[in-house]
């Protein structure tokens, strides 16, 4: 997310950072975090009174003559970025008694049905017996959809055929279907989208709002229309007074503008963030966290929080400790991987990580999601006696387990010595603190399997022009070199 913002505002940072920092250099640098946040589609006022904000803090005396001025400048973007997104009340104020009403409300394809799937199945994570109510009666698929999701994540649905109906009917036989179920506790209501705002849409969601009286209004916006998202929002919440903003769709290509500024513009704070397409990514939405990311500082705390959502906490355990006694095999690094995958799109888990983010801005061509699945393909072509004991491979191994999973001899040769080496590191690392685990990964990182700069990448195509085996490629460029400084050494004489 936030790709193209966040290389504009390092782009831009950067030349504040050269040479002495002077007032005038100052200016030119924030003038550049200006076009860039125009770019991003932030609102031209909002991304004016930023920049004279920032402005005035960074070119008092403090800063000029600070040790290193230009990281308490980009200390002092961080800052007013967090206070242009925050700050945040992720509460949804639910009731201890009676049924808590949540309208949900949005644009037509800003994801509001599937996000009311997402928000009843993390509300029924938290304990919470929650029921959806297709009150969406001008989509028609929108009533299956909603019963197909209820159906996955086992919530009751309410729905009524659309014909001859009316969404505030279908709301009102939605509340008394869940006091009379007796056991649910949050009702949530589907409301209808359009494709623009008009006055018919207002009026349908100012009836609902009149006669259910609902706790929480809560807008869906698509992130990826910018400007036109928070313009919609606006208008709802001049209509209704929204309660808060679900973004959606953060995955995708979001050029920053909507997260930005809607907060600013509406007075409504962001309280969720879609962040995929299945029914568990959802996340609350915290400034200073959104704002680590955008200035590629990563955001560690996000990523412990889903490791702990989604992982195994006894094979994690168990898998802790094999490392300890240096018993780790392919096999237990195979299911890691599988693991890992339950966290999400492997370059998104990269940027999370601090010092990781330009790891990936600088390899555009790091396809990360398809070097796991060519891991995976090789440890998957192993026998199981062959990932527990992979000092059995040799050379005739090697080009069998290539043929089986459709890669190269070279790239087997080199997933095996990878695991050696990441093996002992991960062995040295269970016994380290947070920090020092951080540095070692990106040290693993840096010349490891997801490089595309890695050994595995070069061999390869050593390989497909007749090199043959990479260990003797590498003998060879070494004796090559001995060679060469020896002439050198006898043509100096």
């Amino acid at each position: 997310m936030f790709e193209n913002l966040t290389t504009s505002l390092k782009g831009a940072l950067s030349v504040i950072g050269r040479g002495t920092l002077t007032e005038s250099n100052i200016r030119e640098g924030l003038e550049a975090v200006r076009q860039a946040l125009l770019e991003a589609d932030v609102n031209y006022d909002i991304a004016q009174q930023f920049i004279e904000k920032v402005t005035a803090e960074a070119v008092g005396e403090k800063v000029l003559k600070a040790v290193r001025p230009d990281q308490q400048i980009v200390g002092i973007v961080h800052q007013e970025l967090i206070n242009l997104m925050g700050p945040v009340d992720h509460s949804l104020h639910l009731r201890r008694d009676g049924i808590t009403v949540l309208m949900m409300c949005g644009l037509q394809g800003s994801g509001k049905t599937t996000t009311c799937g997402k928000l009843a199945r993390m509300l029924k994570e938290q304990g919470k017996k929650p029921m959806l109510v297709a009150a969406d009666l001008q989509r028609p698929a929108a009533i299956e959809q909603l019963r197909v999701i209820g159906e996955q994540i086992e919530v009751p649905v309410h729905t009524e055929d659309p014909q001859g109906n009316s969404a505030l009917k279908v709301c009102q036989n939605g509340m008394k279907a869940a006091k009379t179920a007796g056991k649910i506790d949050v009702l949530i209501l589907d409301t209808a989208g359009r494709l623009h705002v008009d006055k018919q849409l207002m009026q349908e969601l100012e009836q609902i709002d009149t006669k259910l009286q609902p706790d929480q209004i809560l807008f869906v916006c698509d992130a990826m229309t910018g400007q036109d998202a928070v313009n919609s929002a606006k208008a709802f919440n001049e209509a209704l007074e929204l309660d808060g903003v679900i973004l959606t769709k953060l995955d995708g290509d979001t050029r920053g503008g909507a997260a930005l500024s809607v907060k600013a513009v509406t007075g409504v704070p962001i309280k969720f963030v879609g962040v995929g397409e299945q029914l568990d990514r959802i996340e609350s939405f915290h400034p200073e966290r959104m704002a680590g990311r955008i200035l590629g500082m990563g955001d560690v705390v996000s990523l412990v929080e889903r490791a702990q959502q989604q992982l195994n906490a006894d094979d994690m355990a168990l898998q802790q400790e094999k490392l300890k006694k240096g018993q780790f095999t392919l096999d237990d690094f195979k299911n890691q991987m599988g693991q890992i995958r339950k966290l999400g799109p492997i370059k998104e888990i990269m940027k999370m990580i601090p010092g990781m983010g330009s790891l990936v801005d600088s390899n555009p061509d790091l396809d990360a999601e398809s070097d796991m699945g060519r891991i995976e393909a090789i440890l998957s072509s192993m026998t199981p006696n062959e990932r527990e004991n992979p000092e059995l491979i040799d050379r005739s191994r090697r080009h069998r387990i290539a043929r089986g999973s459709g890669t190269d001899p070279a790239e087997v040769n080199k997933l095996l010595k990878d695991f050696q080496n990441m093996a002992g590191m991960m062995q040295r690392m269970a016994n380290l603190g947070m920090r020092d685990r951080l540095r070692a990964v990106r040290e693993l990182a840096d010349g490891g399997m997801l490089n595309p700069n890695a050994e595995i990448h070069k061999t390869k195509e050593r390989s497909k022009r007749g090199g043959g085996d990479p260990i003797k490629l590498r003998e060879d460029k070494k004796r090559k070199r001995k060679d060469a400084a020896k002439q050198r050494k006898k043509n100096r004489r």
